[in-house]
């Protein structure tokens, strides 16, 4: 069989939250407990959105809960040439074109077949979407199915400002880091669909693919950054993991609340039992981790 290696890959724009870090936390002991390695990739590639000193404040919180990675923290950012091959590679084979067109032009519909790009014009490149349907399955949602013209359509994986599209880049990585398993948030789940359908077009394998419910606010919004949702202190590790876990549906048992760190990441390990997340998209998030109503 081949040996698991997971990953967790954050996007530097702001500080992890209780969402981040209960997807790092699944996604750490789904690896540890299959004796795997686990990974992890900023995906620094949108520069106008990113927060100068998160890549740094994430790893550090990562450090502080015991979420300790293998290898070296790999940055998309400096990854360019990998992508553009890939890009290279879509074109000689005719399942990229460029594109100029525009959000506005479109009107709210898919983009679906080569277009005439103005010369004059910075091109963007689509990844020119197959007419097939796609069936994929999930470790923990049910079967998910998309029509691929009607509900995806050409998508961008260059933009037109000459930044790396995140569907090629997290393809090119997880190819090149030999990922196997991938556990992240339920909110990314359409874009498993995207990624296979370029991994297909590359020749790249498939990793098997867990979504998690996301934890959300009181007014039923995901935890993210761009919700200004709390950071996740370095204060409290203990009794934030322990919460953590109440919250993954691992009923740790109470004796455990008064553990450290590295007991209860142990336990967690051993007792690991992802299929409790079975078919959930979402829960409240604890109201610690909520903004103030």
């Amino acid at each position: 069989m081949t040996p698991y290696t997971g990953r967790f890959a954050p996007s530097p724009t702001g500080p992890l939250h209780f969402g981040s870090l209960v997807s790092a936390l699944a996604s750490f002991l789904d690896a540890r407990a299959a004796q795997g390695q686990w990974l992890v990739r900023i995906e620094d590639l949108d520069p106008p959105r990113e927060d100068p000193a998160a890549s740094d404040a994430i790893l550090r919180i990562l450090d502080v809960y015991g979420l300790h990675w293998d290898g070296s923290v790999v940055y998309q950012s400096q990854r360019s040439e990998l992508y553009q091959a890939a890009l290279e590679q879509l074109i000689a084979t005719g399942a990229a074109f460029p594109c100029t067109c525009s959000r506005s032009q479109l009107g709210g519909h898919l983009h679906l077949g080569r277009c005439q790009p103005d010369p004059e014009q910075d091109c963007a490149y689509r990844f020119l979407c197959p007419d097939t349907h796609l069936t994929l399955h999930d470790g923990l949602q049910p079967d998910h199915s998309y029509d691929c013209q009607r509900s995806i359509g050409d998508f961008v994986i260059r933009r037109r400002d000459h930044l790396w599209s995140y569907q090629l880049a997290v393809v090119v990585d997880d190819a090149a880091q030999g990922i196997t398993h991938v556990v992240r948030g339920i909110d990314l789940i359409d874009s498993t669909a995207r990624q296979h359908l370029l991994q297909q077009a590359l020749g790249l394998p498939h990793p098997h693919y867990s979504h998690l419910p996301v934890a959300v606010e009181r007014n039923g919004q995901k935890l993210s950054k761009q919700n200004l949702s709390l950071a996740v202190s370095g204060e409290d590790v203990t009794a934030t993991l322990f919460t953590a876990l109440q919250w993954l549906r691992q009923s740790p048992p109470d004796a455990l609340a008064s553990a450290g760190r590295d007991e209860i990441l142990q336990w967690a390990v051993t007792h690991w039992q992802p299929a409790r997340l079975s078919g959930l998209s979402g829960q409240p998030a604890p109201s610690a981790f909520m903004r103030p109503s």
